[in-house]
């Protein structure tokens, strides 16, 4: 998901140059796209305000039902952080996959130590056992 981003914040980026109207509606289309990853990945995580956020920039570039701002200097600002917020939704990713994992490992060690701990219910017990020992 992380080079999709970069690309997400890359073409948002490009987006700023006089380019033909086929961009800007592959670059609606892509941001949405994007948008509703990040969107679906925040409210898992439970990071409502980056959800909000995202939201909003869903709203903004959606294909389907276009806002027009008919002028390019309001669209630069927005595309440059646009940009930025998918750049830093890259790198706050990591801490979160990592406590996640952190979090996984725990439990695995958790289980471990309860079942190493607990006596296995079925012992085997010899009937003859010898006088001698």
């Amino acid at each position: 998901m992380k080079p999709f981003l970069n690309f997400c914040a890359l073409c948002c980026f490009i987006g700023i140059f006089r380019l033909p109207l086929e961009y800007y509606t592959f670059l609606r289309i892509l941001i949405s796209i994007g948008a509703l990853l990040v969107l679906y990945n925040t409210l898992n995580f439970k990071q409502h305000y980056l959800s909000i956020i995202f939201l909003v920039i869903l709203i903004l570039f959606n294909p389907v039902f276009p806002i027009y701002l008919y002028r390019k200097s309001l669209w630069i600002p927005i595309d440059t952080i646009t940009g930025i917020l998918f750049l830093l939704i890259n790198f706050l990713e990591k801490p979160i996959q990592k406590k996640e994992e952190e979090i996984t490992e725990e439990a695995s060690k958790q289980s471990l130590s309860i079942h190493q701990r607990s006596p296995s219910r079925d012992r085997i017990i010899n009937p003859q056992q010898s006088k001698e020992d």
